[in-house]
């Protein structure tokens, strides 16, 4: 009987050891796999030519959201390539780069970001070729064709043409139709440039809203044919001369000398190849950031938080039905706090792409920024696309504000009020009634008008937050009050002129504003930094797993975004007729730039 249990022990001893030698044998392979793919696929070629594809246009900020992951997950992030082409310029793997353009919506101040992007990835004598099947195909491609003139050489499809026709602002105006439905709007405003109000009160421009629209046209017209000019050869003048006689098809745009050559993309691409020597691979921009990493990822920690879409009260969030993103004063607000408590953060970039919205959440982040300041972190704002109204108000207090030459900046001002629906409900055979306590009780109903009593209320309001706004401005500019009201009145204004007018303090994006960083924190200007985002980015999977609803499951996500494509043409033209509810509180109105 001993013998026999020695036996059976050895032989589960036996047993063990080779499951033991098995498991370790199976976990080495494993890390030998891991590290070959590692070493291998998710590594950049020794010789690579980065890829960007600008037709897909390109956003701002993707929040942690599932389905704006869904919807903005394929399109480039401003910040992905300007740190791509940072990172390119000085590693020797990269040989050049090409970039796709040709039709598609970008920001303007977008596309003057990505153009100083290129050209200082140009300063490292590396070839960057711009692609194009067509600038705008029976339509104006002015807006891709000037992003092009920052590359080394501009090449177009032989059957493609260069909308190279102008600007224009095309404004709605509703008072007529708002009138036949019976709808009265009930609202006023400070002052006169602030015309949001105009689409429901005019007909047509008023003096003072057309002074500002041309101002706008003429100063970001002005920038665009300066760029063509000098990165074509050409004088402004004749640029101008060629826009009035545009748009040109392949063969005039060439002749024009308005492009490099006429080629497909495959003969694009073997020139470029051609021109670097070797044997280059091509690399997407995404692949590359995620192989190579970003820039700024080592030194004294620089916090980097976003503003992104209207301002609102509560977290950030994203808007299905639009598309468009939200900036929630309780998600930036604890951006700022969890910032400034890191003891390592020396500095806070502050990136504002807003056109306004809640007076309070505006005003509930203007005062982190404040505290931030009060506690010895410099904050710099680097205003994007559009910093209007309380995209404007929450970059006052910052220490240098730095904008685009096209950046929509300023529209300091307010307005507010209600349309009064009792005619329309009458109309339609809809009767009300109602019990309440207090005199003013129903004052923002849109059953009834507004009393004289109520009116002045709304009136004071009114002044309340305008004085507010423009003292918090002179206080930020260093200013009188009088001084800003004197530029301010609801007036937009391009970053350019904001310059002028003492509204910012440098024109650039982001790496103006890391400059600027440095020199406030007084980090060394040639010594790297580490930019650390604030609230940190969560994947699909972390999304998911706090308490996102069933509904934004990949398959459902997806079926939820062909749905609202097909009709957003339908919410669209409602919210240019004012028909979607959203809150105006000193937001200014959509600026419809035809280029």
């Amino acid at each position: 009987m001993t013998s026999q249990k020695g036996g059976f022990k050895r032989l589960v001893v036996t047993l063990l050891a080779i499951i033991g030698s098995l498991a370790i044998v199976v976990t080495i392979v494993a890390c030998l796999i891991l590290l070959y793919s590692f070493v291998t696929k998710d590594r950049v070629p020794s010789e690579t030519i980065l890829e960007i594809n600008l037709e897909r246009g390109m956003v701002e900020y993707v929040p942690p959201d599932p389905v704006a992951s869904a919807v903005m997950g394929d399109v480039p992030v401003v910040r992905d390539i300007v740190d791509a082409l940072e990172k390119a310029k000085n590693d020797d793997k990269i040989l050049g780069v090409v970039a796709r353009l040709g039709t598609g919506g970008i920001a303007l101040g977008h596309i003057q970001e990505i153009r100083d992007a290129v050209i200082s990835f140009r300063e490292s004598g590396k070839p960057a070729i711009a692609f194009s099947e067509t600038f705008g195909e029976v339509g104006p491609g002015i807006g891709h064709y000037y992003l092009s003139t920052a590359f080394d050489s501009v090449y177009l499809q032989p059957s493609g043409d260069l909308g190279l026709i102008g600007m224009a602002s095309e404004n709605p105006f509703i008072k007529n139709m708002l009138e036949k439905i019976n709808i009265q709007p009930q609202m006023d405003h400070r002052y006169e440039y602030k015309n949001a109000l105009n689409l429901f009160t005019e007909e047509d421009f008023t003096d003072a809203h057309r002074e500002a629209m041309e101002q706008i046209v003429n100063s970001i017209y002005g920038q665009i044919v300066r760029g063509i000019a000098e990165f074509r050869g050409m004088s402004e003048e004749q640029v101008r001369n060629l826009i009035d006689h545009g748009p040109y098809i392949a063969s005039e745009a060439l002749e024009n000398e308005l492009v490099d050559g006429l080629a497909y993309r495959d003969e694009v691409y073997d020139r470029l190849r051609e021109q670097v020597g070797g044997d280059p691979q091509f690399l997407y921009l995404e692949k590359y950031l995620e192989r190579a990493g970003r820039p700024h990822r080592r030194g004294d920690t620089i916090a980097l938080i976003y503003g992104a879409g209207a301002v609102v009260r509560g977290n950030s969030g994203f808007d299905p039905v639009f598309f468009s993103t939200s900036m929630g004063a309780e998600t930036v607000t604890r951006a700022f706090r969890d910032a400034v408590d890191n003891e390592n953060t020396k500095a806070i970039i502050f990136r504002i792409d807003s056109p306004g919205g809640s007076y309070v959440a505006s005003d509930a982040i203007w005062r982190e920024v404040v505290r931030a300041q009060d506690k010895g972190i410099p904050v710099i704002a680097t205003m994007s696309s559009v910093a209007g109204s309380g995209g404007y108000f929450v970059a006052m207090p910052a220490e240098k504000i730095v904008a685009q030459p096209a950046t929509i900046t300023g529209s300091i001002g307010v307005l507010g009020g209600k349309f009064v629906m009792k005619d329309l409900y009458e109309r339609l055979g809809i009767s009300w009634d109602v019990v309440k306590t207090g005199e003013s009780a129903t004052m923002y109903s849109p059953n009834h008008e507004f009393t004289p009593d109520q009116w002045e209320r709304i009136n004071t309001w009114l002044d309340r937050v305008y004085d507010d706004f423009t003292q918090k401005a002179a206080d930020g500019r260093g200013m009188t009050q009088e001084q800003i009201h004197e530029i301010a009145k609801g007036r937009i204004w391009t970053g350019e002129d904001a310059l002028e007018l003492g509204l910012i303090d440098a024109l650039g994006g982001f790496n103006t504003a890391i400059e600027l960083a440095k020199e406030a924190a007084d980090i060394d200007p040639d010594k790297d930094v580490r930019i650390r985002l604030y609230p940190p980015r969560r994947s699909l999977f972390e999304m998911l797993m706090n308490g996102e609803p069933e509904s934004s499951q990949p398959a459902a996500v997806a079926a939820y975004v062909r749905t609202m494509e097909k009709l957003q043409p339908i919410f669209s033209i409602a919210k240019q007729s004012g028909l979607y509810p959203e809150n105006n509180t000193i937001r200014m109105p959509e600026i419809d730039l035809k280029y």
